[in-house]
């Protein structure tokens, strides 16, 4: 594991320590978990917004993915996948 130094403010190290201190785990296990966790979420936000900006540059909206699925189904299905 690489180290490196984080700089908090008093009041929200404290509140890590005192949550890490309850689940037996230290604060640097927590803080790495809660930073693993945005970052998954930051991933699939910027996932999200790429794709609906594809779908907006394709003209394809909202209502059209119920079809736009059943016709992928149906054509793999024609064609055994």
């Amino acid at each position: 594991m690489a180290a490196g130094n984080i700089s908090l403010p008093g009041p929200l190290f404290a509140e890590i320590r005192t949550a890490a201190e309850a689940q037996h785990r230290t604060a640097d296990e927590l803080a790495a978990d809660a930073i693993c966790q945005y970052l998954k979420e930051q991933s699939w936000v910027q996932f999200v917004e790429r794709n609906e900006r594809r779908a907006r540059d394709m003209g394809i909206t909202e209502g059209d993915v119920d079809r736009l699925i059943a016709e992928y189904r149906s054509e793999n299905r024609q064609h055994g996948r």
